[in-house]
C-alpha cells in the first residue's frame, strides 16, 4: 500500500489513545493515518487524557480540543461523539479499530461496515468476529475475514512463544501463568464484582483470577488443545505484565535452552530477548509482544523448560493492532 493506511478509532480509551500515540510518535516508520476518532466521552476529556497519561507521561506535542476536532500540534483529527457508527460516513476508512470493549453482538461490530469501512479490527477477544488472528501464530489464516479479533495482550504474548517451541522442540504439556498489571475492570476500593477475588481493591493485593488467554490460544493454535493450561494473577502495578511458563518437552533437548531461544528469535520483531537483570518498568513502551528474560530461563533435565518474559500489555498490543490493520488493508479483496 503506497498511500497511508487510513484508520478510524472507535473508542478512545487505553488502547485507542495508545494506538494514536504510536501513529503520531513514529510517523517516519508507521505508514498510517488516523482520519477520525469516535467516543461518547466529551472531547475535552479525551484531549486531556491524551495529553496527560499516568503510564506514558506527557504527550510530546500540544493537545487541544477545537471545534469537534482533536488538535495535536499542527494536526486536526475529526472527533465524533456518536453512539452508532452507522450515522457516520466511513467510506474512506480502510480499518476501523474497534476499541470500545463493548462488542457483544454482531450488529454492533457490523456498524462500521454499514457506514462504509472496509474492515473492523476488534481490540480484544470477541465471539462474534469472523476470525481471531495473532501475528506470529496464525496470521496465515486471515483469509477474507472483514471483522477480525486481535485476541488479547496475553494471547499475543504467549502464542508466538508456544508455537515456536512446539515446532522446534515439541510441547507435551504446558502451563503458563500471566502476572498481569491491574486494569480498569478492577475496583480501586473493595466493592461487589463479577467474582469475589475481582471484588477486591486492585492496587492493594495480588489477585488470582481467570483469563481468556487459554481459550484464545486454542483458537489460534488448536493443535495445543489438551496440552495447555493458563492461569492469571493480577498484581498492583499500573503497567507491564509478565508470563511464567513451565513446559514439558516431547523429546530430549541436548543444547542449552538459552541457545535455542536465541536462535529461534534472533530475527524476530515480535519476541525480544534480554540478558540483563530487569524489572517490569524497564519494559514500558516496548513494542514487542514479549521480551524473554534469559537470566530467568531454567531447565530441569532435558525435557522441562521454564521461560519468563515481560510484555507491555498496552503498548505491545497496540503495536500489533497497527500491524494487523496493515495486513487487513493490504489484502486484495
Amino acid at each position: 500500500m503506497t498511500r497511508p493506511l487510513r484508520i478510524f478509532i472507535n473508542g478512545f480509551g487505553r488502547i485507542g489513545r495508545t494506538v494514536l500515540r504510536q501513529v503520531l510518535q513514529n510517523e517516519g516508520a508507521c505508514n498510517a493515518e488516523v482520519i477520525g476518532i469516535n467516543d461518547i466521552a466529551p472531547l475535552e476529556t479525551c484531549a486531556y487524557l491524551l495529553r496527560y497519561d499516568s503510564v506514558y507521561g506527557l504527550f510530546p506535542s500540544t493537545v487541544e480540543a477545537s471545534k469537534n476536532q482533536l488538535k495535536i500540534g499542527a494536526r486536526h483529527i475529526p472527533f465524533f461523539c456518536e453512539p452508532d457508527l452507522r450515522a457516520l460516513d466511513l467510506r474512506n476508512v480502510d480499518v476501523v479499530l474497534e476499541c470500545t470493549g463493548k462488542v457483544n453482538d454482531r450488529g454492533f461490530a457490523e456498524a462500521g461496515l454499514d457506514a462504509g469501512a472496509s474492515n473492523i479490527l476488534i481490540s480484544g477477544p470477541s465471539a462474534i468476529a469472523d476470525r481471531t488472528v495473532v501475528i506470529g501464530a496464525n496470521e496465515h489464516e486471515l483469509g477474507e475475514a472483514r471483522i477480525v479479533s486481535n485476541a488479547s495482550c496475553t494471547t499475543n504474548a504467549i502464542a508466538p512463544l508456544l508455537r515456536t517451541i512446539d515446532l522446534g522442540l515439541g510441547i507435551a504439556q504446558a502451563h503458563v501463568t500471566t502476572i498481569h498489571c491491574y486494569t480498569g475492570s478492577q475496583p480501586t476500593v473493595d466493592k461487589p464484582g463479577a467474582s469475589l477475588e475481582r471484588s477486591r481493591a486492585a492496587a492493594v493485593s495480588m489477585v488470582p483470577t481467570t483469563t481468556s488467554a487459554a481459550d484464545q490460544i486454542i483458537k489460534v493454535l488448536p493443535e495445543l488443545k489438551g496440552r495447555l493450561s493458563v492461569a492469571a494473577v493480577r498484581v498492583p502495578c499500573i503497567s507491564v505484565s509478565a508470563i511464567d511458563a513451565t513446559l514439558q518437552l516431547s523429546e530430549d533437548c541436548d543444547e542449552p535452552m538459552t541457545d535455542f531461544l536465541r536462535q529461534a528469535f534472533a530475527e524476530s520483531t515480535l519476541v525480544g530477548l534480554t540478558d540483563d537483570p530487569c524489572v517490569s518498568t524497564d519494559f514500558r513502551a516496548r513494542p514487542e509482544s514479549l521480551v524473554i528474560a534469559l537470566p530467568e530461563t531454567q531447565s530441569a533435565g532435558h525435557r522441562q523448560l521454564r521461560v519468563f518474559g515481560w510484555y507491555d500489555n498496552e503498548w505491545g498490543f497496540s503495536a500489533r493492532m497497527l500491524e494487523m490493520a496493515e495486513r487487513l488493508a493490504a489484502r486484495p479483496l
